[in-house]
């Protein structure tokens, strides 16, 4: 792939010339101790040949999770590494600091039903949100399900909920070490007795209630082959199912299954008036999606797909449901329109097609609702949101005037009801749920419940730039910090971001950003290509062939922060999360001078084999597939682990990961970080942080969650030089 030269960013144009080479030798001097020995790992003589080049695999044995080596492996890992995270100076400040900034309640979305509102919450000090009911003129919430007692170390999760229409009974799917594997059950609300479950095998699942209340649609996949776990076997042919409350699963009935697909899923909704059930066929991570529509108010069971109609056949844009007016249906889709439109069908007369209901604008449509006679949709600009009024035509009622410059992290309202209810943050305000009637005048949205802060909002400002990056593209970017910074010499910087799979980095809220920004640290985030932040040609600027943009902007950010003179190259630290840590991996491959600290969490760490673990097979759509000729070239490319250059001085670098995670499989960090202890030719520690019982990162108990956060602020603090205050 041809790649253009540098941006008008005046430090990358130095570093283009060579002109700070000498400067970028220079590291963090002290703060980076000469390095204990990490433990060996033994290097073994695989060696595959992909397209006709041979690759060497020496780490191949830690594949195997289970293993008596592996495990062995794993515990000397965490023996070497947890004393050094122990003694970092600042870890007992960041893990204090955590726990008070983490004790301040939480409400999520709610369901209303009738006269009750459900919702989560959770006081800061519990390992789970517990589930709640709040009913009309009570002024105290009750518990419905607390998770918190299922088990004694908060390992079980909520995974997701609902009640059903008639407001008798909940299903409730739960998880286990942060799983992405779910067990459904269902209880009567008045007296807690189960009615229905354990439903098992349920994974990227859906849970959507029969109008009548009398059973659930879910999906799920089949039973493992014999001698299998369920963690990290390759996830094949889902089905949707229908569940009669009171019977076995053996006798759920199959609804839609594509056996010819065997990489095809199923996500089922009801409208709220029941008339509809839609099914989303999703292929991988792609957004494209084919789209199914059965009636449920005829004499076809709900069971039988035969009235059902195939409205989206193909996979060429994405379709999300909003609701539905009588047999009028409304949804947002890419179809003609890479940055968001809403449409419509009616189900009457669906052989005249879709109707175009909100044209596409010049900002990004994320997501919609109804809200009484208003549709209500949430829009991106310039990576933060707003949110409009449109009568069902169309036709613009004005906005709802959100708190500041943040994000809407979910939307809610039905046909039935007036309320629209908001989860609004920013990268200064925690989580908060709002709410307010859009047949008012008044468009501003009020709080829920009032809450107070462990520490001053006002005390942080946010500003955004927008970056120039390798092949002149303009790159939004978010710099938060104290009010009052001293901005005559530079400063710890903490840079984040992810690139990949459509997922826009909006303002949020985050515990361990703001104790590094009271600790005097800058949290900036840059809104890399692959995500979603600009709609689809965005997305696909950063994926395939395109990744390395994705890096290129990673790397102009960080260029912008040192020639602007936010900080310097030693006093950069990095973090990515998943795809992000993937992000982390290759940029230190390509620019290891650049970055005085860096974490890797649950990374994409192997390219080349990534699509034979559990659900990777389906990032091939944002990745590209190493059985591919020309894909397995820009995938051998950047590969983290593949590009690691033995005799190179990497900067200091914490990967976190988790010994249950079956979605990006704990094999891709400790191969990653067994060959960095080999290639490390400088002082700088290559440390693993490997948890146990948990997985990629949901449903992770309180305790865990400000134990390993305290970790990696402390590792990136002590290597930047930034002190606890």
């Amino acid at each position: 792939m041809r790649r253009p030269g540098f941006g008008a960013t005046g430090w990358v144009r130095h570093v283009a010339a060579g002109l700070l080479l000498a400067s970028l030798t220079v590291r963090a001097g002290s703060l980076v101790e000469p390095r204990s020995e990490a433990p060996t790992s033994f290097r073994g003589d695989q060696v595959d040949t992909l397209h006709g080049v041979g690759l060497a695999d020496p780490y191949r044995w830690l594949e195997d999770s289970d293993s008596a080596a592996t495990r062995e492996w794993v515990a000397a890992q965490n023996a070497y590494s947890a004393p050094q995270l122990a003694a970092l100076p600042a870890r007992a400040w960041f893990e204090q600091r955590l726990t008070a900034l983490w004790q301040q309640p939480r409400h999520s979305l709610p369901q209303r039903v009738g006269d009750r509102m459900y919702f989560e919450f959770s006081d800061g000090r519990q390992n789970q949100p517990v589930l709640m009911v709040l009913q009309t003129g009570e002024t105290e919430p009750h518990v419905v399900l607390d998770p918190n007692q299922l088990s004694a170390d908060g390992l079980v999760s909520l995974a997701q909920w609902r009640v059903s229409p008639d407001g008798k009974r909940l299903a409730y799917a739960l998880s286990t070490a942060g799983s992405d594997w779910q067990q459904i059950n269902v209880i009567n609300l008045a007296d807690g007795a189960k009615v229905s479950g354990p439903l098992k095998r349920v994974k990227f699942s859906g849970l959507a209630w029969l109008p009548d209340s009398s059973g659930l649609y879910y999906a799920r996949y089949p039973d493992p082959p014999e001698g299998a776990t369920d963690d990290f076997d390759p996830l094949t042919h889902q089905a949707l199912y229908v569940h009669r409350l009171g019977e076995p699963q053996s006798a759920d009935r199959q609804m839609f299954a594509q056996p010819d697909h065997p990489d095809r899923g199923f996500h089922g909704e009801v409208t709220d008036d029941g008339r509809y059930l839609v099914v989303s066929v999703w292929r991988g991570a792609a957004s494209e999606n084919a789209l199914i529509i059965k009636p449920l108010f005829d004499d076809v069971p709900p069971w039988d797909a035969g009235n059902a109609t195939e409205v989206v056949p193909n996979f060429e844009a994405q379709y999300t449901l909003i609701g539905n007016d009588g047999s009028v249906l409304y949804f947002t889709t890419t179809a003609e329109a890479p940055r968001g439109r809403v449409v419509a069908i009616d189900m009457n007369n669906p052989d005249a097609g879709w109707q175009s209901v909100i044209p596409q604008g010049r900002d990004t449509l994320q997501s919609a609702v109804r809200a009484g006679p208003y549709l209500v949709t949430r829009v991106m600009r310039d990576a933060t949101h707003v949110l409009q009024r449109h009568a069902l035509d169309g036709t613009p009622k004005g906005a709802l005037t959100l708190p500041g410059i943040g994000a809407v992290s979910a939307l809610g309202g039905e046909a039935g009801r007036a309320e629209v209810d908001v989860v609004y943050t920013a990268f200064n305000q925690p989580a908060v749920l709002l709410s307010t009637d859009v047949t008012r005048r008044v468009d501003r949205l009020a709080p829920l419940f009032p809450a107070e802060l462990p520490f001053d909002p006002d005390r942080f400002v946010t500003e955004q730039v927008f970056v120039t990056s390798r092949d002149g593209t303009r790159v939004p970017m978010f710099i938060s910090h104290r009010k009052g910074l001293d901005r005559s010499a530079p400063n710890a910087v903490h840079l984040y971001g992810y690139g990949g799979f459509n997922v826009a980095l909006t303002p949020h809220f985050s515990a361990a950003n703001l104790a590094w920004m009271e600790a005097g640290g800058v949290y900036a985030v840059a809104n890399l290509r692959g995500g979603g932040e600009y709609g689809r040609e965005w997305h696909r600027a950063g994926t395939g062939a395109n990744k390395q943009n994705v890096f290129d902007d990673f790397i102009s950010a960080a260029g912008y922060l040192i020639d602007r003179g936010w900080t310097t190259a030693s006093q950069l630290a990095i973090s990515g999360h998943s795809n992000g840590g993937l992000l982390v991996g290759a940029v230190l491959n390509q620019q290891p001078r650049l970055f005085g600290a860096a974490v890797a969490g649950v990374g994409v760490m192997d390219m080349l084999r990534f699509h034979r673990f559990t659900i990777g097979r389906a990032w091939t759509g944002d990745y590209g597939s190493p059985d591919d000729p020309d894909d397995f070239k820009h995938l051998l490319a950047y590969s983290p682990l593949h590009n690691l250059k033995p005799g190179t001085r990497y900067p200091p670098v914490l990967i976190t990961t988790a010994d249950h995670d079956d979605r990006v499989v704990p094999a891709h960090s400790y191969k990653y970080v067994a060959a960095l202890q080999w290639a490390q030719a400088g002082p700088a520690p290559a440390l693993i942080r490997i948890e146990t019982d948990a997985g990629h990162g949901a449903g992770k108990p309180l305790s865990k969650r400000i134990e390993e956060a305290a970790d990696q602020m402390a590792f990136l603090a002590h290597h930047v030089g930034l002190e606890a205050p």
